[in-house]
């Protein structure tokens, strides 16, 4: 029995974007659907209640002088998404860092000799949409030294087309209040928070930004720089409010500090469902899971110990160079040649997958989740140059 426009539109848009893309190839009606504005924004407000189904892989920005390639993986369980084409992979490859991911749409940065831009792009549908500087003079210093600190957050009215951008400027002397911007997608525009962010004594790890509870959460570094009798000694969670623009410290549960001195101690944040915080800490070939179980009083919960050992890599003494955790269910890691995911699901609780090889050539690199869909990027979006 055919099924008439009405059902196919039913059905299709609660797919992910590559299923679309291979039925648009062999059927004109799915196609002409999938091409109507309202068919791609059902389309995309599905895809802010899915889960991620790829992550992109870049390595640390200072081994990037000369080689600047990102690359994209599928999940073991989501082998038929991705679906971004070769040429664009190839252009975010040129000269384009990935700031940041949220739901189909990525945050880039152009960084080349002659250009210092940012965009929003879509890779599924080849779109983007150029984003003005929030400061030009700061950016410009910052081209060639570091990644800006920015954080791409999703509206809480759910509206697909509507996304913030938060921008923290470092500072200009040697205090640790961060000037903060937003940009709303609606307005086009950059505007001033009022208050600043605190970032207290310690360097935060800005390149993973946590979302939960209307607030963005860094974790500190695990540095030996401070004496015993400061606030600032042991390891740290630091916040700030999107509304108020509050600054708030969280402390990490006490068996997470054990050792933190540790030259081989790394410790990162990640989002545990819709508001709370997954902190995994690294300590030589031993991974430490905790949940924060209450938000208010800070309590957490360990949730596993494992050493690699234990997970039986195919490779001899492995060295880590990246973790996250992905979809409040997988622990996602990469060694200097290959990508693994170790499940903390209650269905398949610790069941380990290889996952792929991989080319980034680096001490240290960054995953960054994505989810492909067909979301759009803006009212002024236009075609990638690829």
């Amino acid at each position: 029995m055919a099924l008439c426009s009405n059902d196919l539109f039913e059905v299709f848009f609660r797919l992910p974007a590559k299923a679309i893309h291979k039925f648009k190839c062999v059927n004109k009606l799915i196609c002409n659907l999938s091409e109507e504005t309202f068919f791609t924004m059902k389309q995309g407000e599905h895809s802010l209640k899915m889960h991620d189904t790829c992550f992109f892989l870049q390595p640390e920005l200072s081994s990037l002088m000369h080689d600047l390639k990102v690359e994209l993986f599928p999940l073991p369980q989501n082998k038929s998404s991705s679906g971004v084409s070769n040429d664009v992979m190839n252009f975010l490859s040129k000269s384009t860092r990935v700031l940041a991911s949220s739901k189909g749409l990525i945050l880039c940065h152009t960084r080349s000799n002659l250009l210092s831009q940012f965009f929003i792009c879509n890779p599924i549908t080849k779109s983007w949409l150029p984003i003005p500087s929030p400061n030009q003079d700061q950016v410009e210093e910052e081209k060639h030294e570091v990644d800006p600190i920015m954080v791409l957050v999703e509206c809480p009215n759910g509206y697909s087309q509507n996304y913030m951008i938060f921008y923290f400027q470092g500072p200009t002397d040697w205090s640790s209040s961060f000037p903060c911007k937003f940009f709303n997608s609606k307005e086009g525009l950059w505007q001033q928070m009022e208050k600043n962010f605190f970032a207290g004594g310690r360097n935060l790890k800005f390149n993973m930004p946590v979302c939960c509870n209307g607030a963005i959460h860094f974790i500190s570094d695990c540095g030996t720089y401070f004496t015993r009798d400061s606030k600032f000694f042991m390891p740290y969670i630091m916040s700030y409010n999107l509304e108020s623009g509050t600054t708030k410290m969280l402390q990490l549960p006490k068996d997470a500090t054990w050792d933190f001195d540790d030259d081989s101690c790394d410790m990162s944040i990640f989002s545990w469902g819709k508001s709370s915080i997954c902190l995994v800490k690294l300590l030589k070939s031993v991974f430490t899971i905790w949940i924060l179980t209450d938000y208010e009083s800070q309590n957490w919960l360990r949730l596993l110990m494992v050493t690699t050992e234990e997970i039986s890599l195919s490779e001899m003494k492995p060295k880590i160079t990246a973790f996250t955790v992905m979809n409040s269910n997988l622990l996602v890691f990469a060694t200097e040649s290959m990508i693994y995911n170790y499940d903390l699901s209650e269905k398949n609780y610790m069941k380990f997958e290889e996952i792929c090889q991989h080319r980034c050539q680096s001490n240290k690199l960054y995953f960054t989740p994505y989810l492909d869909s067909f979301r759009v990027c803006g009212p002024a979006a236009r075609s990638l140059p690829c």
